[in-house]
């Protein structure tokens, strides 16, 4: 195969595709949305059945019980994922709002209007969902796609993918606004993030080792985040049983997602405390712990941390534990070893929160809540396309304002410049 002649094809097509979805009725956009939600309710068994093949595969490749995971599609996370396109088709569109408006003293009238991106690239790995969320998503914006996903999961993903263009057709949508790369060599992503002029923007979703390959051999805009090292803070004002409940649910509803939380800080004063009754819960759901010296000093028969803890992203049911003296030293170590993701602090004092919350840079941060909650569905948003930790466009989770840019507009009655 000639893996560039296939690339330019994709974008050709989604560059055509996104021309005339730029013109596109909101009406018009959500029918396509409801149409493809439905498809996929009406497609549980053609789903289930090459998602199977996929599962099959990763076990035999001895892929992680994480990984897997990530990869399943059962019932629920496929109600999930359609009812994620009906979220979107019931927000405002986007496309055609004014951010701001001026008159100028000469009577001229200049406006902020949000226009879709054009072209998107997205490249991820495991999580089938990514799927129809970047699609909804992208279409509800006015945006065209391309869509590569990791080999473990492309037998699930090309399903998903025909499912979804078949609702395009159905509706009147051009079918080059939701395409699948449909090879697996790596050479085809290397072709993709060579086209600027024919994608406008890449995002990419999966492990640091991934994003920091299309960055490195882009030459279009990426926005990502490299990896989720998020922290909770369990201050001496506290409630525990709030903090046990917390620490929890951040560790072991999801390990395999980049918000789960990888470094719990306890400060010293609640330590002694706090820690016996969180390493019971947690051991009892097979949780490692791995302890700094004054943690070990409490809880001797855990592992002890060394520098790269602090900076790992577990990604499964491991956590690394600190005891630090008060809010500024959590600060300080999520300062150093955070990666702007989301981190949290679990406190009575609204002071002290409020400090944890200035001096945090991260793209969320959050006061007596599980990290889990950074998600784009759970900030109201709808599906997310992915979470943002850069600083320019786009930060924290995205959503669909998040894959719109605007053009100036100006409207006048025959002013020249003087």
């Amino acid at each position: 195969m000639d893996f560039k002649e296939y690339a330019i094809k994709l974008a050709e097509q989604a560059r055509a595709a996104s021309r005339r979805l730029a013109l596109l009725s909101a009406e018009k956009k959500n029918g396509a949305l409801l149409a493809m939600a439905e498809n996929l309710e009406k497609s549980e068994a053609e789903i289930e059945a090459a998602n199977r093949k996929d599962l099959e595969a990763g076990e035999k490749a001895g892929l992680s019980s994480t990984l897997l995971d990530r990869l399943r599609v059962t019932p629920k996370r496929l109600k999930e994922m359609s009812e994620g396109l009906r979220q979107v088709a019931s927000l405002p569109d986007p496309v055609g709002k004014v951010i701001d408006e001026r008159t100028r003293p000469n009577g001229m009238v200049i406006s902020r209007v949000r226009i879709p991106i054009g072209v998107i690239g997205i490249i991820y790995e495991s999580r089938p969902n990514v799927t129809v969320d970047a699609a909804g998503l992208c279409l509800k914006a006015g945006n065209a796609v391309i869509l590569r996903g990791g080999k473990e999961a492309i037998n699930t993903n090309r399903v998903l993918a025909s499912i979804l263009t078949r609702a395009l057709g159905e509706t009147g949508l051009p079918a080059g606004a939701v395409q699948m790369v449909e090879v697996t060599e790596r050479e085809v992503v290397n072709e993709l993030l060579k086209l600027e002029g024919l994608i406008d923007l890449i995002i990419p979703r999966g492990g640091e080792g991934l994003i920091r390959a299309v960055v490195n051999n882009s030459r279009i805009p990426v926005i990502k985040h490299y990896k989720g090292v998020c922290h909770i803070y369990v201050a001496a004002s506290a409630d525990p049983g709030m903090a046990l409940e917390l620490v929890d649910n951040a560790k072991t509803q999801r390990p395999g997602v980049c918000n789960a939380v990888e470094t719990l800080l306890v400060d010293r004063k609640i330590s002694r405390n706090f820690l016996p009754p969180l390493f019971e819960r947690l051991s009892s759901k097979n949780v490692e712990l791995r302890g700094c010296d004054s943690a070990r000093e409490i809880l001797p028969e855990v592992k002890s941390a060394g520098e790269d803890d602090w900076f790992a992203e577990y990604l499964d049911l491991v956590l690394a534990v600190r005891v630090v003296d008060g809010v500024k030293e959590a600060i300080e170590h999520i300062s150093r070893y955070g990666s702007n993701h989301t981190d949290a602090i679990i406190t009575e004092d609204r002071e002290e929160a409020e400090e944890f919350v200035r001096g945090v840079d991260s793209s969320s941060v959050f006061v007596n809540l599980s990290t889990r909650f950074s998600d784009g569905g759970q900030f109201g948003l709808g599906a997310e396309i992915g979470i943002s930790t850069d600083k320019l466009h786009a930060r924290g989770p995205m959503g669909l304002e998040e894959l719109t840019t605007y053009k100036w507009v100006g409207r006048g009655t025959g002013q020249v410049r003087e």
